[in-house]
């Protein structure tokens, strides 16, 4: 015990070293036994003895996932979804086939054959298609969005989910309560006013009700019917407008979904409605029985700090494994822990072809710094990292061997991995993965080199190294 609390014990003033001193040792017991991360559980344990009552608050407040117990608490059986005779064992013979069964023991979740498969281009080209299919809906509507604004993009679908819920249609939205307005959310109001069941995923206005402001519902899901499916990286949001030349363009990538994969899409939909609102959602209207309706094989892909922690992370980590000739990606954001930079490094060694492509400037400059820290080792082994220029692209795709492509939601940051509930989809079928391919091989504007990055001045360099270590929190 240090020479100043010897003093305030003989003075009396025991309260607060006593208290300091249970709730350090406290964080450190829980920290000991619930962290799996070394660096991380040095640091909680670093910030509660050093920061007198502060650290040991700081943790309580930031540092304990409450969102694992409270979905174990609140999660009843999950709908059943009707599954077809598309779903199978692992059944690939080529150098896919261990990520296949991997990813079958990850997600708990099989492959499903006969999907019709659609690439759509930014909010011009999918905002026209989803309100279409809106408007079209007969039995059910389901709808989540990190951001879902109240402005002329965000208009029109609040316009049409109203029509749809006057006409008989079962209508749901949910909206992340920070993405969607951590304050107030115009869209929400708007909705409930107009008597459409919508919810705001891990939202309170009151902050000690609020303890889960670092975690995010990323996800974003239209369904129709239970037959039709709208999912990838698209926030709505006048942004997405592109070709109407907002002062801030945002271009994104999303994708429609038919067939059987859609009735894995769906149930995520459910779960999380059932987390969030407490309702149970069954019958036809929202899992009719689903056909073939293409000649692509599909996965769902979900992640998030409850039951699926890590599991985005592990099926990349199998994809990186089973690479022969090539691996492409295209995120917003970089900033991956080092089991992503050595796997990408080790594959890169191997002699497959790992381009990386990142926007020159993205919308978070701390992100752009801390990126190119990560980037290096990737560099050494003989990996390629390009940039491309404004207009920012949210976009987040990634090949392998141009046999398999992983698209979706999450970035390849620490957030997503770990904080983010996320939801990405695996598809195997030559022709989309070509696609992606060349959707990621346009972007591949200017080539960063290992020597460039080494060249930058004292100053810059620090201030990179020091945005990187803010990676789980950025």
């Amino acid at each position: 015990m240090s020479a100043t609390y010897i003093e305030m014990f003989e003075r009396g003033e025991v309260v607060v070293p006593l208290a300091h001193l249970a709730l350090a040792a406290g964080v450190t017991i829980h920290v000991l036994l619930t962290k799996r991360e070394a660096g991380s559980s040095v640091a909680w344990i670093g910030v509660a003895w050093l920061a007198p009552i502060l650290g040991s608050v700081l943790y309580l407040l930031l540092g304990i996932n409450r969102v694992r117990r409270r979905a174990l608490n609140l999660r009843r059986p999950r709908p059943a979804a009707r599954t077809t005779k598309s779903a199978r064992d692992a059944k690939r013979d080529d150098q896919l086939a261990p990520l296949e069964r991997a990813g079958q023991r990850i997600t708990g979740r099989p492959t499903e054959d006969g999907n019709d498969i659609r690439i759509l281009r930014n909010g011009d080209n999918a905002y026209p298609k989803m309100l279409s299919a809106i408007e079209s809906a007969q039995h059910s509507i389901a709808l989540s969005s990190y951001i879902f604004r109240a402005d002329a993009a965000g208009n029109e679908f609040i316009d049409a989910l109203i029509r749809a819920k006057q006409r008989g249609v079962e209508v749901r939205v949910l909206i992340d309560g920070y993405g969607g307005g951590y304050f107030t959310s115009s869209t929400y109001r708007r909705l409930r006013r107009a008597g459409v069941p919508a919810a705001r995923f891990l939202h309170s206005p009151l902050p000690w009700r609020m303890p889960f402001l670092n975690l995010r519902s990323h996800k974003k899901i239209l369904g129709i019917d239970g037959r039709v499916v709208f999912t990838g990286g698209l926030n709505i949001g006048a942004e997405n407008l592109t070709e109407r030349h907002p002062r801030h363009p945002v271009f994104d990538t999303h994708f429609r979904f038919e067939g059987p994969i859609v009735a894995q899409l769906i149930e995520v939909f459910a779960a999380d409605w059932l987390f969030v609102a407490g309702e149970a959602l069954t019958g036809d209207a929202w899992f009719p029985p689903l056909a073939h309706a293409g000649d692509s094989t599909a996965r769902v892909v979900t992640s998030g700090p409850d039951n699926d922690l890590e599991k985005i992370e592990f099926v990349i980590l199998e994809a990186l494994g089973c690479a022969r000739t090539s691996i492409r990606i295209m995120t917003p954001y970089f900033l991956p822990d080092e089991r992503i930079i050595t796997a990408l490094s080790l594959a890169a060694y191997r002699g497959v072809e790992v381009d990386l492509v990142v926007p020159e400037h993205s919308n978070h400059p701390t992100v752009d710094w801390g990126s190119r820290v990560q980037m290096a080792p990737l560099l050494t082994a003989g990996g390629r990292v390009w940039t491309y220029p404004a207009p920012f692209n949210h976009s987040k795709l990634m090949s392998v061997d141009g046999l398999w492509a992983l698209v979706g939601s999450a970035n390849w940051d620490m957030r997503s991995f770990r904080l983010n509930f996320e939801l990405d989809l695996e598809i195997y079928h030559s022709g989309v993965v070509r696609q992606v391919d060349e959707l990621i091989t346009a972007h591949q504007g200017t080539q960063i080199s290992a020597s460039a990055l080494n060249r930058r001045p004292l100053a810059l360099r620090l201030r990179d190294g020091a945005a990187r270590l803010m990676v789980p929190y950025l």
